[in-house]
């Protein structure tokens, strides 16, 4: 308690010290980070990336961040041929994936699911229904660039972002490009991507689409699980005049496919395992949209930004006689930051945001409460940062006030020390916060789940120490962080007899994680390079391991491009832990733990210039056809292979 009183005093002192300050929206300037002529900078600096999500203010470069942040630009993206984004998230430290039809969930290290903010072009898309945010349909983009910072971020975005935080952007588009392939268990992918730039202006336009037959989910099933996506998304900025720039984005998701669900005879052998169910499907729009105003005062070291975003998400799934569910979710948020530098190292900057959310179960049986809840909150926080030569530094405090649970103050500290010309230690301690989400307090289904909405927030300390280091004149990067975390308050759900139907509730034991990441960058010479990552975590709650976090995750690319990029290769290896999981396999519907093997997957790809625009690409996944369930009883795909085109003009 008392090294947690200090922590915020340190804080709170470094932040009232002079004046509140700010800075442009994160979304915006991540969409917008250009030099003067126009061109993407998200690489400047040598080879040094500016980021964005560690700071609600100006960008801030890679090597000062005081926190773990990985990086995954647009050029890596179109080396390993991503289409799915949470393919390419598997090869970020800390990073866990579990994937099954209709839900692929993300934890960072050791977290929920609920537990990461996920932002598409500076919008919050999760859904509020859920809680979280289905990254199974998020498609990669021409052009499209990730940031992923781990650790708990609450006192910069509030509550959901307790594991920290990934941020998709778009980016800026110049020009036309498009792809189109083709491949196994009739697959058909395309993108396109057109964007243009006048002297205050500029604006873009984006479309994927990818459908997949699919193939067999369940064990010794025959049911093929195919899906199709349809990504449509827009932004443009303008400046009116010097100094006042006004910019919109909005973006449409369309994913529908089927799914397998469990059996629920208690007299059959497999009850509780995914078996073939025909006429199974889910439908799932989401839409989402920014706009927002910027000026720049004082030479543009005083920055003011104002920006309103919604998202509105509604899911349904059907069986063979119609719709079976469904669930409507919305929100709006409202945000005012701005940001003060003063001289060359020092910023100061203030945040306020307003968000609504609100939830309806939209139940066509009347098995469950289909009654509209919402839920404000306001949260004011503000941020110091000191980037220096040789030592950086970062402050943030937030408070929250919520219209349903109590006010809440959270706080993160961090500092680095450039130690040598080619070794930079960096520490950080955080607090964050996980409000409990709608399903959680007022879901209701007759007979199988009740919500409870007495629940209280979830509650985390934690705090990392780092090292990175270059070698070989900087042609290899190396970095090593060890964290540990404690989380209160952790909501699970029990099975309460005599009726064992299951309701959330709050635990009173500690849940507890650590672990060690490893990552790699090597430019081994003009034509390739190596990159590598691997985590080790301890993830237990009173004792107890806890479900789908791999003990062990590594992954390898290795890339190589001929000179005058004629053509390129890359082979990715990834390796995921044996891990615990969640069966529900014995009649009374307590569940019961069953450990899930370890897998490696191995994909291939290569790109050949046919012409000056035009190239000819393939590419094979899972080579070695390995069987692996992410999930207990569910097979994921087994090999697959695509050939295509891609121009750009």
């Amino acid at each position: 308690m008392k090294l947690r009183s200090l922590l915020c005093g340190a804080a709170l002192g470094a932040l009232v010290w002079n004046a509140p300050a700010g800075a442009q929206e994160n979304d915006y300037r991540t969409a917008v980070i250009a030099d003067e002529d126009g061109n993407d900078v998200s690489s400047v600096y040598g080879t040094v990336p500016i980021v964005v999500i560690s700071s609600r203010g100006t960008p801030v470069d890679l090597a000062d961040s005081t926190g773990s942040l990985a990086f995954i630009n647009s050029d890596d993206l179109e080396q390993r041929q991503v289409r799915d984004v949470a393919d390419v998230l598997r090869d970020v430290p800390g990073v866990a994936v579990s994937s099954i039809a209709g839900q692929t969930q993300l934890r960072l290290r050791g977290s929920e699911a609920n537990h990461v903010l996920v932002l598409v072009d500076g919008i919050e898309v999760s859904d509020p229904f859920a809680g979280e945010f289905d990254v199974g349909t998020l498609q990669a983009e021409i052009g499209s660039r990730v940031e992923v910072l781990r650790g708990p971020q609450s006192a910069l975005y509030g509550s959901d972002a307790i594991g920290g935080v990934v941020a998709y952007e778009s980016g800026r588009f110049e020009g036309i490009a498009a792809r189109l392939e083709g491949g196994t268990n009739e697959t058909i992918n395309g993108a396109a991507r057109l964007g243009s730039t006048g002297d205050n202006w500029h604006g873009s336009l984006s479309a994927v689409a990818v459908s997949t037959g699919g193939e067999p989910n369940a064990r010794g099933g025959t049911r093929d699980i195919g899906r199709d996506s349809y990504t449509l998304s827009g932004k443009a900025s303008v400046e009116p005049s010097y100094g006042f720039e006004l910019r919109a984005s909005g973006r449409f998701v369309r994913t529908e496919g089927e799914f397998n669900d469990s059996e629920f005879d208690s007299t059959s052998p497999t009850f509780g395992f995914v078996i073939d169910s025909p006429g199974k499907r889910y439908e799932n729009d989401a839409i989402y949209a920014l706009v927002g105003a910027n000026v720049r005062t004082m030479g543009g070291n005083w920055t003011h930004d104002l920006s309103a975003q919604m998202a509105d998400i509604s899911r349904d799934t059907f069986g063979s006689f119609g719709r079976t569910s469904g669930s409507d979710g919305d929100r709006l948020k409202a945000s005012y930051v701005s940001s003060l530098r003063l001289a060359e190292a020092h910023s100061l900057t203030f945040a306020a945001d307003w968000e609504r959310e609100r939830f309806r179960n939209d139940d066509p049986l009347d098995f469950a409460f289909t009654g509209r809840k919402s839920i404000e909150n306001v949260g004011i926080a503000g941020e110091y940062r000191f980037d220096g030569d040789v030592i950086d530094l970062s402050a943030v405090i937030r408070h929250d006030i919520n219209d349903r649970f109590a006010d809440e103050t959270t706080f993160r500290l961090g500092a680095g020390y450039q130690l040598a010309s080619s070794t930079r230690l960096r520490a950080s301690y955080g607090t964050g916060i996980k409000n409990p989400g709608f399903f959680e307090l007022f879901g209701f289904f007759d007979g199988r789940f009740i919500g409870n909405a007495d629940l209280s927030p979830e509650r985390s300390e934690s705090w990392e120490v780092g090292i990175d280091q270059l070698l070989a004149e900087g042609a290899i990067a190396l970095s090593a962080t060890y964290f540990d975390s404690r989380l209160k308050d952790e909501i699970f759900t029990t099975f309460p007899a005599p009726d064992f139907i299951a309701t959330p509730a709050n635990r009173d034991t500690l849940s507890k994680q650590q672990g060690v990441e490893l990552s790699a960058k090597a430019q081994l010479n003009d034509q390739i390079t190596f990159d590598a990552a691997y985590s080790w975590l301890d993830a237990k709650e009173d004792g107890v391991e806890e479900v789908r976090r791999p003990g062990n995750i590594a992954s390898a690319a290795l890339n190589w491009t001929a000179p005058d990029d004629a053509a390129n290769a890359t082979l990715i290896v990834r390796y995921n832990g044996a891990t615990d999981d969640v069966a529900f396999t014995d009649p009374s519907f307590i569940p019961v733990i069953e450990r899930l093997d370890s897998y490696t997957l191995i994909n291939f790809n290569a790109e050949v210039r046919l012409t000056e625009r035009l190239r000819l690409f393939g590419r094979v996944e899972n080579l070695l056809d390995e069987t692996y369930e992410q999930v207990f009883s569910f097979v994921s795909p087994g090999r697959s292979a695509a050939i295509g085109i891609r121009t750009d003009f």
